[in-house]
């Protein structure tokens, strides 16, 4: 039986790589920033997909770890993508739904609001996760 915990992890996994992979997938061009995020999407949609299987068992203690370190990647190609220093993910991302363009810059991507709150989420996700390993041992 999958455990609420590792059910909530699934779901923000799944959710988060799905958003980040349909984010790459909307630019007109990408850069760096995209590329890591379309990779990153990959890593993350997998790892909620395994959450929900009997594999799940064998990544242990790993899954909280995996979560926060996910998220501080997410974050980190966020903050760099907002302020420029990456290159974005081309024009196809301003304005819309996928969270416009902060930076004003008509070429780069800017802050991508929904992807921000679900690293975070991501992050209070894999906090919980290791801290349940650690009371009781096991997810």
């Amino acid at each position: 039986m999958v455990s609420d915990t590792r059910l909530y992890g699934a779901a923000i996994g799944v959710v988060s790589g799905g958003y980040s992979l349909w984010s790459a997938s909307t630019a007109t061009a990408m850069g760096t920033g995209g590329w890591l995020m379309a990779l990153l999407g990959v890593v993350v949609l997998v790892h909620g997909v395994v959450l929900l299987t009997d594999y799940a068992d064998r990544l242990g203690d790993a899954s909280g770890p995996l979560m926060i370190g996910y998220s501080v990647l997410m974050l980190l190609n966020q903050a760099l993508v907002g302020t420029g220093m990456t290159g974005g993910m081309g024009s196809g991302m301003n304005g819309g739904m996928g969270g416009g363009s902060m930076s004003g810059t008509a070429g780069s991507m800017g802050w991508d609001a929904g992807m921000v709150a679900l690293a975070v989420l991501m992050l209070l996700s894999g906090v919980i996760m290791t801290q349940r390993t650690a009371d009781d041992g096991r997810m």
